[in-house]
């Protein structure tokens, strides 16, 4: 695994990273690496942990417009529609927001449906390649 958000391992060990916390478990996404974020919990010590590979769609809508900065993209090039995912770990209770995988569109997608997390790629240059997760039905996969 790596210290990021989630590990380097092609296909069906793909996985986002969190850290848990040893006092009162609480998972965190994205990682916490200096203290607990629970406000009921004065516990410090974090492990990293790979979250579920599995969830179930909470919420979607398809995003129409460019976003502002950080989010990464070349002002010039057309801008191309895209879905964003809301999933539910169930494990670690909590939801995770991410894009659904290239070709999954709102139609493709239900509330409650199985998605699993896919490595996906956020933007390429001639020498760089930055790499994200996507959200991709199960039966997509299948």
């Amino acid at each position: 695994m790596v210290a990021g958000w989630f590990t380097d391992a092609p296909g069906q060990d793909f996985r986002l990273l969190g850290t848990r916390c040893a006092a009162c478990s609480t998972v965190f996404f994205p990682r916490e690496d200096a203290f607990c974020r629970n406000p009921g919990c004065a516990g410090g010590e974090l492990t990293e942990v790979p979250l579920s590979r599995r969830g179930r769609v909470w919420s979607y809508t398809d995003a129409r417009y460019r976003p502002p900065a950080p989010y990464v993209s070349d002002p010039h090039a057309e801008w191309e529609p895209h879905v964003l995912v809301a999933v539910e770990l169930a494990a670690e209770h909590m939801v995770v927001l991410g894009q659904a995988a290239p070709g999954v569109g709102v139609a493709d997608l239900a509330v409650g449906m199985e998605v699993e997390v896919v490595a996906g790629v956020l933007d390429e240059d001639a020498g760089t390649t930055w790499t994200t997760w996507h959200w991709r039905p199960v039966e997509v996969a299948a």
